[in-house]
């Protein structure tokens, strides 16, 4: 039997899994999750899983690829066996080597490459679950990547897709959208600097399906971006709080020493003026008293004088 055929797009504007015409699947972005390359990022956009490393700038072998007044970008975007319904073949396909040319190419724009003439900054992207837009989702994750790595930018690199379903504009298309439907529209962009890094077409846009597509989706990157840079204050935010933790537990002890120096020095003090008033008291005392205790010491001495005396001691005596 033959498969129906899932019904895209409602005359209304709703999509086959709810969304509406200019609505974004859910995206996140997670920075720094590899601890062995300069700069890293997973994104999680629909169901799509994609991780982005970046290493470098290290020097360039073959070093006759190496150019002398700034350094090579080179990516390599790959597909895992697993990432897709059917099993993928581990070698690169035609596609995927299509897709890293095209990425490379996005990302140079946005890089101060002259700061690091006759290197290389590689970036690794692996697309761990694919589900339509990947390349899109790849460049955005790549771009954090590398402001992660600390690499100096112009600005980040924003990527988003449109396409057209039963002759309607819509945005961010997946897996389904993108092989059922009549077009798609690759996307990337430095919203700061209004540059337009990628733009592909596959199928057939009118020029007014066409503005209405860049009309959607320009607002739509912006709004990525704005996701973008929260993820990097996010990391950063961390980070200073983490900082600021461990010298707070550092300089503690020292508080506590201080606070007990203190509480001796205030001690010091008060043990003088009671040494003082007991001084006085002493000076105070009337000289009777002084007199009747020596009187009374000396007849406490001649009692005990007694005491000692032995009986012969007494007969010899009379």
């Amino acid at each position: 039997m033959a498969k129906e055929k899932t019904e895209l797009i409602t005359k209304d504007g709703i999509r086959h899994d709810g969304r509406k015409k200019n609505d974004l699947r859910e995206i996140k972005f997670e920075v720094g999750v590899l601890d062995r390359a300069e700069g890293s990022c997973l994104i999680t956009w629909g169901r799509n899983k994609i991780l982005a490393a970046v290493y470098g700038p290290r020097e360039l072998h073959p070093k006759h690829m190496a150019m002398p007044d700034k350094a090579l970008i080179r990516c390599e975007y790959r597909m895992v066996t697993f990432s897709v319904p059917e099993r993928k073949s581990p070698a690169p396909k035609r596609r995927e080597r299509e897709i890293s040319k095209i990425l490379s190419e996005a990302l140079k724009p946005a890089v101060f490459d002259y700061l690091y003439p006759r290197s290389v900054i590689d970036v690794f992207i692996e697309v761990i679950q694919a589900d339509g837009g990947s390349r899109c989702a790849a460049v955005t994750a790549a771009s954090l990547a590398l402001a992660d790595a600390g690499i100096p930018m112009k600005d980040l690199v924003t990527g988003c897709a449109a396409g057209i379903l039963d002759g309607q504009v819509v945005l961010d298309l997946d897996d389904v959208e993108d092989k059922d439907g009549d077009g798609d529209l690759p996307f990337a962009y430095l919203p700061h600097t209004d540059e337009v890094v990628l733009l592909q077409s596959d199928g057939v846009f009118t020029p007014k399906e066409y503005k209405e597509a860049l009309d959607m989706l320009i607002p739509a990157v912006k709004k990525i971006y704005q996701m973008q840079r929260d993820a990097l204050t996010n990391k950063y935010s961390r980070i200073t709080e983490e900082v600021i933790e461990t010298l707070d537990e550092e300089s503690e002890p020292k508080k506590t020493e201080s606070s007990t120096e203190s509480n001796e020095k205030k001690a010091e003090p008060v043990k003088k003026e009671t040494k003082k008033k007991a001084d006085e008291k002493k000076s105070k005392e009337p000289a009777d008293e002084k007199a009747e205790k020596k009187t009374s010491k000396k007849t406490e001495k001649k009692t005990v004088d007694k005491k000692k005396t032995s009986p012969k001691e007494k007969a010899e005596k009379k």
